[in-house]
């Protein structure tokens, strides 16, 4: 498929740019209400990451995609995974292997949910960041404009001795605690198998987010009753699957739930 082919995969959603910091980048959005910036996982705006906003939009929400990385609306075939980590590697807007920091494109998405907020309204905006961004839910939490913050399966930092590592300043991490002791909360999912979002990140959100942490492990091991294959990663797109009842989809109804509770005006 061609760059052309790929746009017809979006060719639903309204698309233009937004520029801050310096940086302007495309956004899509559909829907109407308070916004839910979908921050895409690795290799970029995929079709099923454009089937979850679909799927936010239709629960009366907007649904907005920054374009941060990789080939809007192209599969995540190996070729695009490994030019899209090319990509990023080499950007200084991302930092896949520094510890207590967070990727200075969080700071792009901020000012982002700020504009969401004011054309749409509401208590605030949703975030949801997915396997290399997944952690960038969590990071924008030092700005209260970020309401219904989920984390799915948060890969960040890389390397040795990251695994419990959240990618975030000892700073931001107490403004967030903070948050949560005020009453906010966090969301977040993983596979049990997966090597790619560690089980040590999770147990130390729970340490340090106690209650206000809900983290959902989906088992994937070898005898799971639902097939899902050992290494296992993506639970709200390329593994959701339709089998109705099944714990990934029970995690897509809880996250849509979650941003209807926090996000809409009673």
């Amino acid at each position: 498929m061609s760059n052309k082919d790929y746009a017809q995969v979006l060719s639903d959603f309204e698309r233009d740019t937004f520029t801050t910091r310096g940086i302007t980048r495309d956004v899509y959005r559909m829907g109407h209400g308070p916004a839910v910036l979908v921050i895409s996982e690795m290799p970029g705006i995929t079709p099923d990451v454009a089937e979850f906003s679909r799927r936010v939009a239709a629960r009366d929400l907007r649904a907005v995609m920054p374009s941060i990385f990789g080939h809007d609306g192209a599969p995540p075939t190996i070729k695009e995974v490994l030019s899209t980590f090319r990509e990023v590697c080499v950007s200084r807007e991302f930092l896949l292997f520094a510890k207590g920091k967070a990727s200075p494109v969080t700071s792009w998405l901020r000012d982002l949910a700020h504009v969401e907020h004011e054309r749409n309204g509401g208590p605030g905006v949703g975030v949801v960041g997915m396997c290399l961004t997944g952690g960038f839910a969590l990071a924008m939490m030092v700005d209260p404009v970020v309401v219904a913050p989920v984390l799915a399966q948060p890969g960040l930092p890389l390397g040795p001795g990251s695994k419990s590592e959240l990618g975030l300043s000892a700073r931001d991490l107490a403004v967030v605690k903070d948050r949560c002791d005020a009453g906010a909360c966090v969301l977040a999912y993983r596979f049990t198998g997966d090597k790619k979002s560690p089980g040590e990140r999770f147990a130390r959100l729970r340490q340090e987010l106690g209650e206000h942490f809900i983290g959902v492990e989906i088992d994937s091991s070898p005898s799971n009753p639902w097939g899902y294959p050992t290494n296992a990663h993506s639970v709200l797109t390329e593994e959701l699957g339709s089998q109705e009842g099944s714990p990934t989809q029970q995690a897509l109804a809880q996250v849509l739930d979650f941003f209807d509770e926090h996000l809409k005006v009673k």
